[in-house]
């Protein structure tokens, strides 16, 4: 059973080094979004990561450790489908690298804050994990991630959840009348 103040953490190996699997995770548009503004690769650096009107939030680089650890304080966070907006700031973002015996690396992600209780856990774990064990492994692995595309591409699978979850408070908002006779 999950414990209401665990961590949302991912854990998988690749078949590179540790170094590899560091520059990667530093290379935020490459797996994340392209449309991140700011410095992702140096301690005190500050980015800007925004999908649509869905999510927006500011992030500083708080440790670099080359081959071994990366890790994020987000800043400010806004999500367009949360009553909360303070769920995600003052979290942490940790990215853990070890060497794996007899070859590669193992990446362990740990969003030290999002925790089962808050209202985006479900969407976040969901849109986390297709970024990190989808996204940032093919990006350590072959090269080339699946990051959200700039401002008006194509979606990401692993956004629907986000885009069901405004659905549904939309129609909590405004209820069923709202959408006229028939529902239409």
């Amino acid at each position: 059973m999950m414990q209401a103040d665990q961590n949302f953490t991912v854990t998988f190996p690749v078949g590179r080094t540790p170094q590899e699997a560091f520059e990667a995770i530093t290379d935020v548009r490459g797996w994340w979004s392209q449309d991140v503004e700011g410095v992702t690769d140096r301690v005190g650096g500050e980015f800007d990561h925004h999908y649509r009107d869905v999510h927006r939030c500011r992030i500083r680089v708080t440790e670099l450790v080359p081959g071994r650890k990366v890790a994020w304080l987000v800043l400010e966070n806004h999500f367009d489908f949360v009553t909360d907006q303070s769920e995600w700031t003052g979290t942490e973002i940790v990215f853990e690298i070890s060497e794996r015996d007899g070859g590669g690396a193992e990446v362990r992600f740990t969003h030290v804050g999002l925790v089962p209780r808050y209202e985006c856990y479900d969407v976040c774990s969901n849109a986390w994990g297709g970024y990190i064990d989808g996204s940032l492994r093919s990006l350590i692995e072959t090269g080339t991630g699946r990051p959200n595309p700039r401002e008006n591409g194509d979606a990401p699978e692993h956004q629907r959840a986000a885009t069901v979850q405004r659905a549904k408070r939309s129609l909590q908002v405004t209820g069923p009348a709202a959408t006229g006779p028939g529902g239409a």
